[in-house]
């Protein structure tokens, strides 16, 4: 049981220092722009249960999501999505452990809802809740002070509407909160829940009139930039954390071959619009980074503490090595998918991030089964370097409800 409390509490501890401090990139003097390059220099942000794969069918598909076929998990992914839904409404749950391996009760709790009112509109809502268990805070000395179960929130409301008969757009409004401390003091600091409030904004494409070798064919793309939002902070310190807004883009096509077989495939790219940590001036008598009139003295890279609207657009030309880190800071997803009658489906996927940024590299496999009113979908995740993963070894599930078929079976009752 000690063991359980410790790692919890270093988790806990870690996320806590992350914000209360500010983070720094590799300090040496006189880098070349190769050794910059070489350099690990990954980008953090408060809040980053955002950006986890809620549902099992995306975790399945490498992570893609913002332009496959809709369903009721839309919201997360791209809102604009709904507009093309061939349901009325719909419902999912999911779950995610996290940490598992370590730790037995962390977790990412999901759930969606949608409704189109009309052919050419759709409104949906989501709540998403993580969880990092029970933990036992201690101050420097290693004494208890207290136990606590930080946890995040979102709470999500979007609209989509078509513009045309194969594009739609769509907004989502989003709500967060963050308590990781419980008010403990923090170097000296005492800490708060941390709130904000974003705006997601995203485009989708669907055209399902095109033909691949005589088989009818779906062809979609998607834009998606989340989280568009203030900075959060965990103190009542002047320093804040930019939350993660993120830019998504991707295509896929869907091939029916015959009545009973479809296939798809997606390919999708994402990159926080966040600034990217400078390379600071080492000071060689303290061994941290040199400050000159209160300013950290920047060797490399510009300054992260700027606006919103600053970092969103200076997010494509500040890293430290130039452009060439500026293409490692864009993660690569591919997934396929195929359905068997409508009724099985296999998933399969690919997710790439460059060494310097995270290293997160990994295949992931995901199974689906409707049934009637119900879907139920898997998706497990394996690693492929030595980096290891929150998901490693665990097994993902989401369960959704089709009440456009609750209804049909209602109706057909009632005629017997």
């Amino acid at each position: 049981m000690k063991n359980k409390a410790l790692k919890k509490a270093v988790v806990a501890g870690a996320l806590a220092t992350v914000a209360a401090m500010p983070a720094f990139a590799q300090t040496q003097n006189n880098l070349t722009t190769d050794e910059l390059l070489g350099q690990l220099n990954t980008i953090t942000t408060a809040v980053p249960f955002l950006l986890i794969t809620p549902d099992s069918r995306a975790g399945g598909m490498g992570e893609t999501g913002v332009a496959t076929t809709p369903d009721v998990n839309s919201l997360h992914w791209n809102a604009s999505k709904l507009a093309f839904a061939d349901k009325k409404m719909g419902m999912g749950i999911s779950y995610s452990p996290w940490l598992r391996a370590l730790v037995p009760d962390i977790n990412l709790a999901y759930i969606s809802f949608y409704t189109k009112p009309n052919k050419n509109s759709a409104f949906g809502a989501s709540l998403r809740y993580f969880s990092l268990g029970n933990i036992t805070f201690t101050d420097v000395v290693g004494n208890t002070i207290g136990q606590f179960k930080p946890n995040e929130f979102a709470f999500d409301f979007g609209y989509s509407r078509k513009l045309s008969e194969k594009f739609s757009a769509g907004m989502t409004a989003r709500i967060i909160r963050s308590n990781l401390t419980n008010g403990i003091t923090v170097q000296g600091q005492d800490t708060r829940p941390g709130t904000a409030v974003a705006v997601d904004l995203s485009g989708y494409y669907h055209d399902d009139d095109l033909k691949i070798s005589g088989k009818p064919t779906t062809f979609m793309a998607g834009i998606a930039i989340t989280n568009i939002g203030n900075k959060i902070s965990y103190s009542t310190s002047i320093n804040k954390d930019f939350i993660p807004i993120n830019l998504r883009l991707g295509s896929g096509i869907s091939v029916k071959a015959d009545d009973y077989n479809r296939i798809g495939f997606q390919l999708e790219f994402n990159k926080l619009l966040v600034p990217t940590p400078p390379v600071y001036e080492i000071d060689p008598l303290t061994g941290s980074p040199k400050i000159v009139n209160g300013q950290y003295v920047i060797l490399a890279g510009k300054d992260p503490n700027r606006s919103v609207p600053e970092g969103i657009f200076g997010s494509f030309n500040d890293a430290p090595g130039g452009f060439r880190e500026e293409l490692k800071e864009i993660n690569i997803c591919t997934g396929l998918e195929y359905w068997y009658n409508e009724t099985f489906a296999v998933r399969m996927g690919y997710f790439y991030e460059a060494p310097t940024k995270g290293n997160r590299q990994f295949f992931t496999l995901g199974a689906g089964i409707k049934y009637n009113v119900f879907g139920l979908d898997f998706a497990y995740l394996i690693p492929t370097n030595a980096q290891r993963s929150p998901l490693q070894n665990t097994l993902r599930f989401s369960l959704t409800f089709d009440f456009d078929a609750f209804k049909s079976q209602n109706s057909d009752g009632d005629t017997k």
